[in-house]
């Protein structure tokens, strides 16, 4: 897996080398910026696979040879044979649990080790995590709307991106909140419970009742062999006339699918009853059938809808259940069950609930495992330690600037149990603790100042990876999905709701303590806390605009982000930049001092 990597971070990870810096102690974190969908959360996945490739990780002899054919002719051969020993032994993973809830802005992966190892995990990590995670939240939504009742099948194999995503999708589909999957790889690779009903091409492939071989079913309980063809047939005429339908306008290679299939899967029999037409010909042959079936001692498992006006047909395929229930005297017959599919959205669904339906099962496809309404969670992977120095980006898009430094994530909850607060502390910060007074700054409204109290303080990250193995056992996938519903069902109903919702309160570090704006960040560049002073004496240096120590290499300089992005730092001693100190400072201009 190794290979699985954007070039630049080769070319990047050879500047390292030959800088001597490849073996730096670096930390990175992973998050995203903006919740998806314009909801409020998203729903973490993808773990398990990134733990598996770290775990994987190396350069093959093929993979070393292919890099000498495409790195430039300039790069030195002990790189090539520096990276034929790279692996991950020295790498630690800290994270979220698997289908936990997360929050913009708040780092759920954590990443640490040598410089040059960090920097490589960036672009596979990114890619396992972040399809994973944003297919994980729309099926959550999908559940949220669809309701703890309804089933939910995931049947977007044929409309995904490839087989890689389908079975993606199909894996973080569960995890969100689906029952099951039309898709059989995932099923035999990830357990998940595989499902299906009939297309229409099997009931177009019949024309007669003539062409049903075998004809005879035996019934449950033993006995003689029944033609069930004949038996449906004359069932038939029974529906029709309470049904108040003509039986010629039935279709009889319909009724013959039906015949075929339920010959073929008597216990399982279930029809799609919208291939000619719902009210005068799939429902009239779908109950003939079941009826047929009941008779020898077997039931039917349900119907689906592939079309129309699915809430409105649903209500009168009820409708007919329950009459044929109450006039043959099946009992069970009017909670057969009422699936559909069709192109389902979130909209979909909302329409399900407003106009009321009889649906029990929902298909749902391209809009689950496409996600149309946002393609990408849109996840990032900052540096933000390098050489126990904490680093920063900083640019004039505000929403591109980092948080530095490495960080503990706690989690607030609130007397009813829900959270409200995801706090982000530096490692030298007091510990955050239930029952605690605690005055605080949120991103968005920093210069606020509110005061909570939490009843439950959570640690959020655990370790996952070190020495180069999996430190703490996996759940499995039913466990992460159990998970997963459970953290979304902790949820205040304003930061769970589908539109409009909350935003959800993050304090990032040090806004417990200080007047905190992106711009009042540059003190945290400094190496060691010894070297930064008491809380009042830095408080004062922010204030006045950023000064460092005195007696520092940097004393004589206020600190100001450099136009555009482009971070760099004059004068900086060479034993400095020799040492490890990230460069991500200039002078602040003359003019402006």
């Amino acid at each position: 897996m190794a290979p699985l990597t954007d070039f630049y971070q080769l070319t990047m990870a050879y500047g390292h080398w030959r800088a001597g810096r490849h073996r730096l102690p670096a930390a990175a974190e992973l998050f995203f910026r903006r919740a998806p969908f314009r909801g409020a959360f998203a729903v973490a996945a993808g773990l398990a696979e990134g733990l598996r490739c770290l775990r994987a990780f190396r350069f093959s002899a093929a993979d070393v040879a292919y890099l000498r054919s495409v790195l430039p002719s300039t790069t030195e051969d002990a790189f090539f044979d520096y990276l034929a020993t790279l692996d991950a032994s020295e790498v630690t993973i800290s994270a979220v649990p698997e289908g936990s809830v997360i929050f913009a802005r708040v780092p759920f992966l954590q990443v640490k080790g040598p410089l040059l190892v960090v920097q490589l995990m960036e672009t596979v990590l990114l890619c396992l995590v972040s399809y994973a995670s944003l297919v994980a939240t729309n099926a959550a939504r999908f559940r949220l709307l669809a309701g703890p009742d309804m089933k939910l099948m995931e049947i977007g194999l044929r409309r995904a991106q490839g087989p890689d995503g389908a079975l993606s999708a199909s894996k973080y589909s569960y995890i969100g909140g689906f029952d099951c999957t039309s898709n059989v790889l995932a099923g035999k690779l990830y357990g998940i419970p595989v499902c299906g009903t009939i297309a229409h091409s099997f009931i177009m492939s019949f024309t007669s009742l003539e062409e049903v071989q075998p004809r005879e079913l035996l019934p449950l309980a033993g006995g003689e062999p029944v033609d069930l063809p004949a038996l449906a047939k004359s069932l038939l005429q029974r529906v029709c006339e309470l049904l108040q339908t003509p039986p010629e306008k039935t279709n009889r290679g319909e009724l013959a699918a039906f015949v075929s299939y339920a010959i073929s899967f008597p216990h399982d029999f279930q029809g799609l009853l919208d291939t000619y037409c719902v009210r005068r010909s799939g429902l009239p042959n779908f109950c003939a059938v079941a009826l047929a079936l009941h008779q020898l001692g077997y039931r039917a498992v349900g119907v689906r809808l592939d079309s129309g006006d699915l809430a409105r047909q649903s209500k009168e395929i009820r409708r007919v259940f329950r009459a044929c229930g109450a006039h043959f005297q099946v009992p069970w017959f009017e909670t057969i069950p009422i699936a559909v599919s069709n192109d389902i959205s979130e909209q979909s669904l909302e329409e399900f609930s407003r106009e009321g339906s009889e649906i029990d099962m929902i298909g749902v496809g391209m809009n689950l495992v496409t996600c149309p309404l946002q393609p990408s969670l849109g996840c990032v992977y900052k540096l933000v330690e390098v050489n126990g120095s904490p680093c920063m980006k900083l640019t004039e898009d505000e929403e591109k600037m980092t948080i530095p430094g490495i960080k503990t994530i706690y989690r607030l909850y609130d007397a009813a149990g829900h959270p409200f607060m995801d706090l982000m502390a530096l490692e030298e910060e007091p510990l955050p603790s239930a029952g605690q007074e605690l005055a605080i700054r949120v991103l968005g409204r920093l210069d606020e100042t509110s005061k909570v109290v939490p009843t439950t303080v959570e640690p959020l990250h655990h370790t996952y990876f070190r020495d180069g193995q999996v430190c703490e056992p996996l759940p499995s996938l039913p466990e992460v999905r159990s998970h997963a519903q459970v953290s979304l069902s902790l949820l205040s109903p304003a930061h769970r709701r589908l539109h409009e919702p909350q935003p959800y309160p993050v304090c990032p570090p040090l806004a417990r303590h200080h007047r905190y704006t992106p711009g009042n960040l540059a003190w945290l560049r400094w190496p060691k806390q010894s070297q930064r002073g008491s809380t009042a004496e830095l408080q004062r240096r922010v204030d006045m605009g950023l000064q460092f120590p005195p007696g520092s290499a940097r004393s004589s300089s206020i600190l100001s982000p450099v136009p555009g992005g482009h971070d760099r730092e004059a004068a900086q001693p060479p034993h400095q930049a020799a040492a490890g100190h990230p460069v991500r400072w200039s002078p602040l201009p003359p003019a402006l001092r």
